[in-house]
């Protein structure tokens, strides 16, 4: 049996050919068997870049949509985490407060899409708000169950020499929950960045999701695909920074 190139059996070598093969399936099945007025292929949503950024207000909407992104983003981990934390520490807030929570996370938050504009506008508030209100409850549960996986003995053993509560939460439970508090960071970019775009999408003259259904409405799919592109980037980009700093903060996990 030939044995696998050794560029393939490193990690960074099979995803860039599963990233080609998709690229290759996506050219040609827009080329030969997809309307072009539905789908364009990589190729020419490439070509299409520098149109797609020439198109008057396409520049500042990308930069509207990040900050609002950014901000929606920045409000979740400091909701998420102050909730989670109160839900997870205290078994009254437990019982208490993780079933609203868990009812709130259930409940699907574009049928509650008026409200926001009602409170907040039209304006960029309501777009961070409701970003807000769908990254907030991935942090919280997950901070939640990971405050709940420490070890008693480690909680008990730190407060038995002294350890001031403060102290307990920076050099015990922070450190302990690390993952999971990543792992809900992740999962809150992605679910902000929905709400903001859904919120863009039905009540915006500006942003990425007005665009999006421009480009849409107006059978543009280079376009539309270039866009689409462009918030992949912004997304990946904000993914690798969590990443990054979940190394840099759980490299002790490893030792």
């Amino acid at each position: 049996m030939a044995r696998m190139p050794a560029a393939l059996r490193h990690p960074a070598g099979a995803r860039a050919l599963v990233i080609l093969a998709l690229f290759g399936i996506w050219e040609v099945a827009a080329r030969w068997f997809v309307d072009p007025s539905f789908m364009s292929p990589p190729s020419r949503v490439v070509a299409f870049m520098d149109e797609l950024f020439a198109t008057p207000g396409v520049p500042q909407a990308l930069f509207t949509t990040f900050l609002e992104l950014a901000a929606a983003f920045a409000l979740s981990v400091a909701v998420g985490l102050a909730v989670g934390l109160l839900v997870g520490l205290h078994d009254f807030s437990r019982r208490s407060l993780l079933p609203i929570v868990l009812l709130l996370y259930a409940t699907p938050q574009v049928t509650i899409l008026p409200l926001f504009i009602l409170y907040f506008g039209i304006g960029p508030a309501s777009k961070i708000a409701f970003g807000m209100s769908h990254g907030m409850f991935p942090i919280i549960v997950t901070v939640a169950a990971g405050v709940q996986n420490i070890k008693p003995i480690l909680l008990l053993s730190a407060r038995s020499m002294g350890a001031s509560p403060r102290q307990v939460l920076r050099w015990v439970i922070f450190p302990h929950m690390i993952p999971s508090f990543f792992t809900g960071m992740r999962l809150a970019m992605t679910a902000a960045l929905l709400g903001v775009l859904l919120a863009e999408l039905y009540v915006s003259s500006t942003g990425v999701g007005y665009f999006t259904h421009l480009f849409a409405d107006s059978f543009e799919p280079a376009k539309l695909f270039g866009l689409i592109t462009v918030l992949a980037l912004m997304a990946i980009v904000l993914n690798e920074t969590v990443r990054r700093a979940e190394v840099r903060f759980g490299h002790w996990q490893s030792t």
